[in-house]
């Protein structure tokens, strides 16, 4: 068994345009200061990371590690969020999507999907430059607008989804296996790979690609009904990444799983800071320990209530308090009456 690290903390919901959110300086500063350990960094907040140099420069990744460590944190791992959701965008969320890309692209689809390309595989490079090992990203989608099979689909259209984004996806996976490199991505409603059985059919058409990999997050579980903890069972092998986040799930007669198309606060299932859903965070840590995964367990705090650096200064607390320093020995030892394969056998009785 192994012990997990952290507390850490996603700082995309924190990055802004006031301090102390608007520097790598002050905002590692600021986390070191709510209790972190570590911080996984945005990859596409210009304010905090210059990509393009981090993805050419080992002595700019030195530098930037360096100002993380000197004020008290580590960076765990590089976040394409965004960037790996326009790597596949069905032309319905065209124009929601063009805003996470560079405005060079914006209503150029085939542009902003190779500039998305390229954003992605630099920062598998820089993870490289850093000596980091997993990245998270989304997979984007070409299938999600007929999640629900009304009107009937037709045969073969979600196969067709599912090898286009393979063939999309193979390329860079092979660029992170050339830099030792896992692909983390967050199983996610809106993109393609939501639950495990869509993440096994991308998996089968990557020839299960040994750098296709999962981030664990069980909030999105508990808004699926889906049983987050056999979840890590089944998955244990490609889980390289932990999100920490809460959520809850509270049916009425008027609305469930959909939740009617209202705001988050209004949502039947929604999201909550750690400690204030419904996921029970203490059969999580403890299978995550028992299956040996030793990676960073990282707060994303997202919460349609609390104020969040509320959130943030309790979830580092909240994953201190959940992490499991795993045994070295078993809690018996201390009736061990010693034995040998010659008292073995007496004992069962064998000649």
């Amino acid at each position: 068994m192994k012990t997990i690290q952290g507390p850490a903390l996603f700082l995309a919901q924190f990055a802004s345009n006031e301090a102390p959110f608007n520097s790598w300086d002050s905002i590692t500063k600021w986390a070191a200061d709510c209790g972190y350990k570590g911080v996984q960094v945005p990859s596409w907040d210009g304010r905090l990371i210059d990509l393009a140099k981090a993805a050419n420069s080992k002595d700019y990744c030195d530098e930037f590690k360096g100002k993380a460590a000197e004020n008290g944190v580590e960076v765990t791992e590089l976040s394409t969020h965004l960037q790996g959701q326009l790597v596949a965008v069905h032309p319905a969320y065209d124009a929601a999507f063009d805003g996470f890309a560079d405005p060079s692209v914006h209503g150029n689809p085939k542009a902003r999907q190779e500039w998305a390309v390229d954003q992605v595989k630099k920062a598998i490079s820089a993870s490289a430059n850093m000596g980091i090992k997993n990245l998270a990203s989304f997979s984007g989608a070409l299938a999600w607008p007929y999640i629900y099979p009304w009107p009937q689909r037709p045969a073969g259209l979600i196969e067709t989804a599912f090898d286009e984004l393979a063939r999309r996806w193979r390329p860079i996976l092979d660029h992170a296996e050339d830099n030792d490199v896992n692909v983390c991505y967050e199983i996610h409603p809106g993109e393609d790979l939501h639950d495990g059985v869509t993440f096994e059919m991308f998996l089968e058409r990557v020839d299960n690609h040994a750098r296709c990999n999962m981030l664990y997050d069980p909030s999105h579980y508990v808004l699926q009904c889906l049983d987050y903890i056999d979840n890590i069972d089944i998955y244990k092998d490609r889980i390289k990444m932990f999100h920490v986040k809460d959520a809850e799930f509270n049916p009425t007669g008027r609305q469930g799983v959909y939740s009617g198309y209202q705001p988050w606060v209004d949502r039947a299932g929604r999201f909550r800071s750690l400690g204030d859903g419904q996921v029970d965070f203490g059969a999580v840590f403890s299978k995550m320990a028992a299956n040996d995964f030793d990676g960073w367990a990282v707060v994303e705090w997202e919460c349609c209530l609390k104020h969040p650096e509320d959130g943030a200064r309790e979830g580092a607390q909240f994953v201190k308090d959940h992490i499991i320093r795993v045994t070295e020995r078993a809690f018996d030892d201390f009736a061990d009456g010693g034995t040998d394969e010659a008292a073995n056998r007496k004992m069962l009785g064998i000649d």
